[in-house]
């Protein structure tokens, strides 16, 4: 079969089509004809090196790719073979999914209903899920006045339009026209551009002076300016990641005196508790059948050309989800 390999650590030019023998399954495993996989942010970093410790004990060359969509065609020993022929969304675990086919825990297999698409299905896998539990870990209410972050990539087009079946009022930032314009389409109150100066001024005139909620995916300065604009007594900022690079550093008395909470948000907290993960990802794909709420594929590349996908993702130009199908 085809797949995709990272044969040395590196820039996007290190990934390289290749064939290599087609996987087996192992007890408990199926192999699933892959449809489409979602690249996630942290695949760039491992293949850079940056990250390098998320492939745990495996060293290139290797495929990466983690979350999939397809239809299973050979079920491992301890598996129903009832689910051959099944249309899926699974989870490799890290490795595996740049390819024609991959084998998967046959536990992790979420269905995909009736009415959706491979490539909608896997954009509303594992970020769909996050920007739910995103959901939760914030405690929104009707009314809330919100604040996300990087509103126009994977998991912010979702979040946003979660937080407006919720009832809050939402304001998305982004960087650019183009992806001001979608985060509006989405159904955002507001949209500001955060690389123009001022922008924090734009958000209190929208916002009467304050927000409730703060979703951080950026950190660093960004995350600074954004933690001065929770309202003082309910002000509540939900850290997700440090896509600027550097995380943000805020002292315990800065909360205090404000009467602030932080909160540490992983989407490990989800996958560790499957019955959880499964619940989450349902829901959002029913939504999604139901018409109410929409996937944003923003770009789609060929097998052949995941090295300019895994470019295009770093630029930062992207918008929504980013797919490689096979």
């Amino acid at each position: 079969m085809r797949a995709v390999l990272l044969k040395e650590f590196g820039p996007p030019d290190r990934l390289a089509l290749a064939e290599v023998p087609d996987p087996r399954p192992a007890p408990g495993e199926v192999v699933v004809k892959v449809a489409a996989v979602g690249i996630q942010f942290l695949e760039t970093q491992v293949r850079s090196g940056m990250m390098r410790k998320a492939l745990g004990d495996a060293v290139p060359p290797v495929v990466l790719g983690k979350e999939i969509a397809g239809e299973v065609v050979e079920a491992g020993t301890g598996v129903d073979p009832a689910l051959v022929g099944s249309r899926v969304l699974a989870t490799t675990g890290g490795l595996g999914g740049y390819a024609e086919l991959a084998r998967t825990p046959a536990a992790s297999l979420v269905p995909v209903p009736t009415g959706l698409d491979f490539r909608d299905a896997v954009a509303l896998y594992r970020y769909g899920a996050t920007a739910r539990g995103l959901i939760d870990a914030a405690r929104v209410g009707a009314g809330d006045r919100v604040l996300v972050h990087a509103a126009a990539g994977a998991v912010g087009t979702i979040l946003v339009q979660l937080l407006k079946r919720a009832g809050a009022t939402v304001i998305g930032t982004a960087r650019g026209e183009h992806k001001l314009a979608l985060v509006k389409e989405l159904g955002a109150d507001q949209v500001v551009d955060y690389s123009v100066a001022g922008w924090t001024d734009e958000v209190r005139q929208a916002t009467r002076g304050a927000v409730e909620i703060v979703y951080d995916h950026v950190g660093g300065e960004l995350g600074r300016e954004s933690l001065a604009l929770l309202a003082p007594g309910s002000g509540r900022q939900v850290v997700f990641g440090a896509s600027s690079g550097q995380p943000l550093d805020v002292q315990p008395m800065e909360l205090l005196g404000r009467g602030l909470t932080l909160t540490g948000f992983s989407a490990g907290l989800i996958w560790n508790r499957p019955a959880y993960a499964r619940e989450l990802v349902t829901e959002v794909l029913d939504l999604a059948v139901a018409g109410e709420l929409k996937a944003v594929v923003g770009q789609s590349f060929p097998l052949e050309r995941a090295a300019e996908a895994h470019a295009a993702v770093e630029s930062r130009g992207t918008v929504g989800k980013t797919l490689l199908i096979p």
